[in-house]
């Protein structure tokens, strides 16, 4: 993380500081997790807390800030002709690699923040459109929801937090391979 302390521009600078929070935020939350230290964003950001809360008055704020990306990406694809669940989970699986914050703070709304609940609504939505063809196909067992499978990706996110980054590909893949077996129909019973 590169910490620049950039000259106070006042109101003029106020886009600039708030994308470079929205930047810093991003960074932090990746490496560091989403409880980082908000003086660590603001420091990385090259702003200062005052700067920090005048855009982001707390800590929910700034994480939708930065996710909102994340969402605009899942509803891209879940608006793309022919996406499948397994589509749709393999983004949320790299978006979990990318940054583990993300899927936290949205598989566990904090404190039940109405704007959190909103966002792990919308993530649940995009994959329900897609659990009908998965059904369908075989791939799902009837009484599997979009909500277990945000806490599937809740409970991935969880585990990734504690790797190194250099480990969470390997060990996504291995534990999406165990979930399935939770998820998919027996064989007998498939297509």
């Amino acid at each position: 993380m590169t910490v620049t302390r950039r000259p106070n521009r006042g109101p003029s600078a106020a886009a600039e500081n708030r994308a470079a929070l929205i930047t810093a935020a991003r960074e932090v939350f990746a490496d560091a997790g989403y409880d980082a230290p908000l003086t660590m964003v603001a420091r990385v950001a090259g702003v200062g807390q005052g700067s920090l809360y005048r855009h982001f008055p707390d800590r929910i704020s700034l994480a939708l800030a930065v996710f909102q990306d994340s969402v605009a990406d899942l509803e891209a694809l879940a608006a793309e002709p022919g996406t499948t669940l397994a589509d749709m989970l393999a983004l949320l699986t790299e978006q979990t690699i990318a940054s583990t914050a993300f899927i936290d703070m949205v598989s566990v709304p904090s404190a039940g923040d109405l704007r959190v609940v909103e966002v792990r609504d919308r993530v649940a939505g995009l994959l329900a459109g897609t659990l009908a063809e998965a059904r369908r196909a075989g791939e799902l067992r009837e009484d599997v929801t979009a909500d277990d499978l945000v806490l599937a990706v809740g409970m991935l996110a969880g585990l990734l937090a504690r790797l190194p980054a250099s480990e969470r590909r390997t060990t996504a893949e291995r534990v999406w391979t165990l979930l399935r077996h939770g998820i998919e129909p027996p064989p007998a019973s498939r297509g």
